[in-house]
């Protein structure tokens, strides 16, 4: 979660400095993050499934790609509510769809964790730009199903390098796309940023969440990415300067308490507790 709270930060270092443009940074991202798992994973022939697939890779990109443009037009508190809570509509939906049924502990979890989110993010919600907005419900959306597909993979490093590879012809032809529109936007510091994203952040961050999931029901799974947001805020904090207040404190203990909750509950309730 960690890593994932880097790339918000990474990416509003790039994108709301104007640094480069939204389909460069995505280009950048899955390109590095492409060649950093082919150099993990040795370049050796995929075992057992965990060559990655297109619907996954399609999944991947239209994320990545979303996550970008709509960090042009909202602020990040906005965008994490939007986010999380599109991975949390998703996640759980397609779990109740399947047969999961979440213990009544997950669901408190899940509700308290969903509260600190609203206070993190409150002073952000006014009037939110609508096309960013959506943006970043359809990446949500896609992250979400990115994350579902995940869960099967047996070979998580692979996985992730055969959906990273796949990707990024896609961002080629995004970026293609674009340039019928704007001239492409790049700096030094702004492609660092990016290359740090894909391949640290993005490329070994994925892999290891795909790791994590073999061990998380999606209910579980969903509820755990909500520790994100104040994990980036505190970041906010650390490296970019901005002022600690008592507003995310108090989120973050309600977030990482309700994430607590209903992951841990898994092993303290038996299988028939409901």
């Amino acid at each position: 979660m960690s890593a994932f709270a880097a790339n918000s930060l990474l990416c509003r270092a790039a994108l709301g400095a104007g640094l480069l443009d939204a389909a460069t940074f995505t280009t950048l991202r899955l390109v590095s993050g492409a060649l950093a798992l082919a150099v993990l994973a040795g370049g050796g022939r995929p075992r057992g499934g965990g060559h990655g697939s297109w619907a996954s890779a399609a999944a991947l990109f239209g994320y990545a790609l979303a996550f970008s443009l709509a960090y042009v037009r909202i602020p990040a508190a906005v965008g994490a509510l939007l986010l999380f809570g599109a991975v949390q509509a998703t996640m759980i939906g397609w779990a109740l769809l399947s047969g999961e049924r979440p213990r009544s502990r997950e669901w408190l979890g899940l509700v308290t964790a969903l509260a600190g989110l609203v206070v993190l993010a409150r002073p952000g919600l006014a009037a939110p730009d609508p096309l960013g907005s959506g943006l970043m419900i359809a990446s949500g959306a896609c992250w979400g199903v990115y994350s579902l597909r995940g869960r099967t993979a047996t070979d998580p490093l692979r996985a992730n390098a055969g959906h990273f590879s796949r990707a990024v012809p896609m961002a080629l032809l995004a970026s293609l796309a674009f340039l019928a529109v704007s001239a492409p936007r790049l700096t030094l510091e702004g492609g660092l940023l990016a290359v740090a994203s894909g391949a640290i952040t993005s490329g070994v961050g994925y892999a290891l969440w795909f790791a994590a999931l073999r061990g998380l029901t999606a209910t579980q799974a969903a509820i755990v990415q909500l520790t994100v947001p104040p994990l980036a805020a505190a970041g906010a904090v650390v490296f970019l300067g901005e002022r600690l207040t008592f507003r995310l404190a108090v989120a973050g203990a309600l977030i990482l308490g309700g994430v607590g909750l209903a992951v841990g509950s898994r092993r303290r309730s038996g299988p028939g507790d409901r």
